[in-house]
Formats: structure tokens, sequence, C-alpha cells
């Protein structure tokens, strides 16, 4: 029975250094990336600004692929494909959500960025992806009609 417990002593005292020790420090690193300010604004407009992408140009170059009309809110899917060189970030906006910014992404400037991610969408809604590339900002928007609500609808 003794040994046992030295064992078990043994590993939390490795637990323990390994936290101490920084071993642990890539959770701390993904926390450090959220910016909750963005995600927890309440209208487009706020998102965008708290990310710095105010005024993004229209671009053709952002492709959104997704259903024209949503059988179920819960589960929308939604690709996105950014023909922009150099992209380094996307970010995934849904107008009438309670919490418009759903995801963003960021990216190595030599990545082709495509994402394709699972969206709850609260009423029919504009998809506004915001592009980042060349410190410049570009944007493409696509409705989406949604019948049954996903986001308490």
């Amino acid at each position: 029975m003794t040994v046992q417990r030295r064992r078990l002593l043994k590993a939390a005292g490795a637990l323990a250094g390994a936290l101490v020790g920084g071993l642990m420090k890539p959770l701390a690193a993904l926390a450090a990336t959220w910016n909750k300010q963005a995600f927890s604004a309440k209208s487009a407009g706020d998102a965008l600004k708290t990310l710095g992408m105010s005024g993004a140009q229209a671009s053709n170059a952002i492709i959104i692929e997704a259903p024209q009309i949503a059988e179920n809110g819960a589960v929308v899917p939604i690709e996105i494909m950014s023909k922009i060189a150099g992209t380094t970030n996307v970010s995934v906006l849904i107008e009438k959500n309670p919490y418009p910014l759903v995801a963003s992404f960021d990216f190595t400037p030599d990545a082709i960025p495509y994402l394709r991610i699972n969206a709850k969408m609260a009423e029919t809604s504009d998809v506004r992806v915001v592009a980042t590339a060349g410190g410049k900002h570009y944007a493409a928007t696509k409705q989406i009609k949604v019948t049954i609500g996903g986001c308490g609808g």
C-alpha cells in the first residue's frame, strides 16, 4: 500500500511541477487570443469596430457557399473561401443573431483560407464575411432565410 501511495505522490508532484514550470502554457496562449469584447458585442457594427475591421470594401473574391433557405437555424452549414492573396484573418458575422460575431480565424499569409462552419441563426439574416489582407479589409454578404430559428426562436 505504501508503494502505491508513493507513486501517486510522485505523479502529483510531477504534474504540479509541470504546471508551475510552464509546460501547460498552450492553454494560456489560446485564452490570450480570445477577443471577449468582440464576441460579446450586440451588433455587427460594434463587433467589427472592436476587431478594427470597420469600413471594409466589398469584394467578389470572398466566396460564401450556404443554403438560400435553412430549414433549421440550429445548424446552418456555411463554407467560406478567400481568394484574396495574403489573407491573414477571416471573420464571420450573422447580422441578426443576439451575438453577431460567430467565428474569427487567423491564417498565415501563404495559406489558402478555406473554412466550413455550422452556425446557429436566430432568424433570416445576412451572413457577412470580412477578410483581412495586407492591412486592408474586404467583405462579402449572403442572405440566408431561416424557417425555424436556432437561437431560441
